[in-house]
């Protein structure tokens, strides 16, 4: 578990599944994520994000508001697993939050705590974040984050994840050192 001044960054629980497939069909949350997901392709979402924990030791943890103990959302790291893009292996950063959270700095507290929970425990000279050139609030957060955009590591991707359209995916990066 990661704690920060507000955020408690854990694993998955069984009481978060509901809370979970609540942000996961939110059109506002998931609009540049596919559109809004059924309840089975949250649980799925959330299955493997309890299997990355178990092999990996990390994942994109659900994230706690110490103020009232609920669910806002998640944060954290996965094994990017984009076979044959530039990124696939890299140690991939990601976060969702409720709406309702939005704005307060809860999603670059937490994004903060991942890196440097990163950066001491896991072997990488760089973590990564990816998104679509139309999700404004996302880059603009990794902006925030100091984090370099990395064009060289742009690709076209067409899944779930883009709705089944061509999209273009950018990239983002973070160096363990800075430069």
């Amino acid at each position: 578990m990661i704690v920060t001044e507000r955020l408690k960054l854990r694993p998955w629980r069984e009481s978060d599944r509901l809370p979970f497939r609540m942000l996961c069909a939110d059109k506002r949350v998931m609009e540049h994520l596919g559109g809004a997901r059924r309840a089975a392709d949250a649980d799925a979402a959330m299955e493997r994000m309890i299997q990355s924990q178990k092999t990996h030791g990390h994942c994109f943890w659900a994230v706690e508001r110490k103020a009232d103990f609920s669910f806002i959302g998640f944060c954290g790291l996965i094994v990017c697993e984009k076979a044959g893009t530039p990124v696939a292996g890299d140690i991939e950063i990601g976060w969702r939050f409720r709406p309702d959270c939005w704005g307060q700095g809860f999603a670059k507290e937490a994004a903060y705590a991942s890196f440097d929970w990163g950066f001491a425990n896991l072997e990488c000279d760089r973590i990564i974040a990816l998104t679509t050139s139309e999700n404004t609030r996302s880059w603009g957060l990794m902006d925030r984050l100091r984090m370099r955009r990395k064009p060289e590591l742009d690709f076209y991707e067409s899944s779930q994840v883009t709705g089944g359209k061509e999209t273009r995916i950018i990239a983002y990066a973070r160096a363990r050192e800075w430069d």
